[in-house]
């Protein structure tokens, strides 16, 4: 294993900073005797179609963010805050667990994490897919933006928070105040919710949102009933102007 050294500005000097063990477009990064900066870098210079191994993260934050290339990003082991952060582009898979604010402000690609996730997974997501196999936080996809989320187990309280685009499924069970605020996102729960929090209210599930949901669950290599599910979403009360909601001086 060849340990990271500072990183030139180039795809060349990146790939020379790191072992090629598995064969052409290969890497693997030991995270052991090399700093994350480096790891960033050299996966910010990374070219379409590579594929990175990172071995010993030890929980380190910041892992793997900003990418923006086509690449397949493989993190053995638990990680830190803000795993995958601004991620743009490729698949990040983390065998382990993710600390808080994994896959924050997502654009697009993929984010998986095999195991849990803590708090804030996927904030402010904009496009994208975060597959979390185990259980995720409080205020999963809090303000989620387009971002698709698919949790295995069960999410903690506060989830959804000002949820304005996209869709959070989760094949557990919701804690207290899901949904508070929600604007336009779409919630499945397969479980048990605590409480709904306000303007959010279970909704009908109809064909054309089984469909959607089988492809998400699909999507995330799950194979659970659409059918078992509720959705939840906006009663739409708070988008208006109410004279009694006002204050008088």
């Amino acid at each position: 294993m060849v340990t990271l050294t500072a990183p030139e500005t180039s795809t060349e000097a990146a790939e020379e900073a790191v072992s090629t063990e598995t064969g052409p477009g290969s890497f693997s990064v030991d995270l052991a005797g090399s700093p994350v900066r480096d790891l960033n870098q050299a996966l910010h210079n990374a070219a379409d179609g590579q594929s990175w191994t990172v071995t010993s993260p030890g929980g380190k934050h910041s892992l793997a963010v900003g990418i923006n290339a086509d690449v397949t990003v493989t993190v053995e082991g638990h990680a830190g805050y803000y795993a995958a952060g601004m991620h743009q582009k490729g698949d990040v898979t983390i065998n382990g667990n993710a600390g808080v604010g994994l896959a924050e402000n997502i654009m697009s690609g993929r984010v998986h994490v095999t195991g849990d996730a803590s708090q804030s997974a996927a904030a402010t997501g904009h496009g994208g897919l975060v597959v979390i196999d185990g259980n995720a936080g409080a205020r999963c996809g809090i303000s989620m933006k387009g971002v698709d989320i698919v949790v295995g187990g069960n999410i903690g309280h506060m989830s959804a928070f000002m949820a304005q685009a996209g869709r959070l499924v989760v094949c557990g069970d919701a804690g207290e105040a899901l949904g508070d605020s929600i604007y336009e996102a779409r919630i499945y729960v397969k479980g048990t919710v605590a409480s709904l929090g306000a303007d959010c209210i279970e909704k009908p599930l109809k064909a054309e949102h089984l469909a959607e949901l089988g492809e998400l669950l699909a999507a995330a290599g799950r194979s659970d009933n659409p059918a078992d599910f509720k959705r939840y979403g906006s009663a739409r009360n708070l988008y208006h102007f109410h004279v009694d909601n006002s204050t008088s001086y």
